[in-house]
């Protein structure tokens, strides 16, 4: 999770949100904050576009497609990648549950070979999935993420991860909410992650801590405006959305080098920050 990425999955805005009058449609039935401005979605996007640019050698893109909707845009989700190959996700957000299919015939085109897939009664969403280490991760059990979407995971993983850690998250505001583990937790380097300890389990917690993982705790207001997802493109090296001075502060104080980008309409009305808005396809 905090490797320096080689290569990178997105999907502009223009192929999600499609039009001001498509977001009018649908922000309500995807549970945004309020309706995101079209043209100033675009324009942060390409701020936050050209901020990955400089530091991601290649950036694929997702294309537009009949099968998916608004949430789109955070590519996160329907897929997560493993040193054998993709595995399809199956979002618990309904709404959600045509991207793998889509994911599935972009890497097609691109060469990416497919692991396996969530099926059936299992859901795992991207965001519940954080690789701790190359052979652990931490699988979130919430509202998006269930005991089969687990089961299946661990099957896929079995000869390639020595431990998968089920963390089960908090009821938080509701099922309609996106609670994710990677809400609560962002990996910065191997020894340091940004976290919000009041919704995290505190085994978990203390497990980071016993792993020598020193946390910089978000406070409340930056929590709410995604201070907590980070996205580190390398060791140290994080982009954040702006509005988080605290949390900006204590990362600088630990020697990261913090980039940020205006994320009103991309991230917080979505409620999917910089590490939502990427699905990264290999890191050193």
């Amino acid at each position: 999770m905090y490797g320096a990425i080689e290569s990178i999955m997105v999907k502009h805005p223009k192929d999600a949100f499609i039009s001001q009058d498509h977001l009018n449609r649908h922000w309500r039935e995807y549970n945004y904050v309020t309706c995101p401005d079209y043209d100033e979605a675009v324009r942060e996007y390409e701020q936050f576009e050209a901020l990955l640019k400089q530091h991601v050698p290649d950036i694929r893109y997702l294309p537009a497609d009949e099968r998916t909707g608004i949430d789109s845009i955070y590519a996160h989700d329907s897929v997560k990648i493993t040193k054998k190959g993709a595995i399809l996700l199956h979002p618990g957000k309904k709404l959600r549950q045509g991207e793998p299919e889509a994911v599935r015939d972009y890497f097609a085109s691109i060469g990416i070979p497919i692991l396996g897939e969530i099926q059936g009664d299992g859901l795992v969403e991207g965001g519940d999935v954080v690789w701790m280490d190359e052979r652990t991760i931490a699988v979130a059990r919430g509202y998006r993420t269930n005991d089969e979407g687990i089961r299946q995971l661990r099957e896929l993983v079995a000869d390639i991860v020595d431990e998968c850690i089920v963390v089960p998250l908090p009821h938080g505001n509701g099922p309609d909410e996106c609670l994710h583990l990677m809400s609560i937790i962002s990996y910065v380097d191997k020894d340091l992650a940004v976290v919000y300890s009041k919704l995290m389990p505190i085994f978990f917690r203390e497990l980071l801590i016993q792993r020598g993982v020193k946390l910089i705790e978000v406070p409340d207001d930056e929590y709410d405006n995604l201070g907590c997802n980070v996205l580190a493109i390398g060791p140290r090296k994080v982009i954040l959305s702006a509005g988080n001075p605290v949390t900006k502060r204590l990362l600088e104080q630990e020697g990261v080098e913090v980039m940020e980008y205006k994320g009103t309409e991309i991230t917080y009305k979505g409620t999917g920050g910089p590490t939502c808005l990427t699905s990264p396809l290999a890191r050193s």
